[in-house]
């Protein structure tokens, strides 16, 4: 649950990237006036290299499984945000393994309220293994 109380959408994708296996997790969820979907990733400064190379992966990662690019932000601390749009989620349509989770979740976090009545089910967790 978000901190607003609303379901959101987690992404976990084991990937091998240059030469890094790692588990990347992307949380989708909804903000801002017109419930736009964004999701967000945190490059880890425990990760081989360092933030930025990390961030680097993740971005190719998401890059290679959606086709689109997601933007890379710094934040407080030194932190690095990673954030996907409606647009990387709807590409991540594309595989059998997060279709049916990504459908349920889009169906009841519409903003029009229209197949939100259960918005206190645990979160959705699908993972998917690909290689990038």
């Amino acid at each position: 649950m978000g901190r607003d109380g609303r379901e959101l959408l987690k992404v976990k994708i084991t990937a091998e990237v240059d030469g890094v296996l790692r588990n990347y997790t992307i949380t989708f969820g909804r903000c801002g006036k017109n419930d736009a979907v964004v999701g967000r990733a945190y490059a880890r400064a425990d990760a081989p290299g360092d933030r930025e190379a990390d961030a680097e992966r993740y971005s190719a990662l998401v890059k290679a499984l959606t086709g689109e690019e997601p933007k890379v932000y710094p934040v407080k601390y030194g932190r690095l945000v990673i954030v996907c749009d409606s647009a990387h989620l709807e590409n991540f349509k594309r595989y059998k393994e997060l279709v049916g989770a990504i459908v349920e979740w889009l169906a009841r976090e519409d903003p029009n309220g229209q197949g939100a009545e259960d918005t206190h089910q645990e979160e959705r967790s699908e993972s998917v293994a690909r290689s990038a």
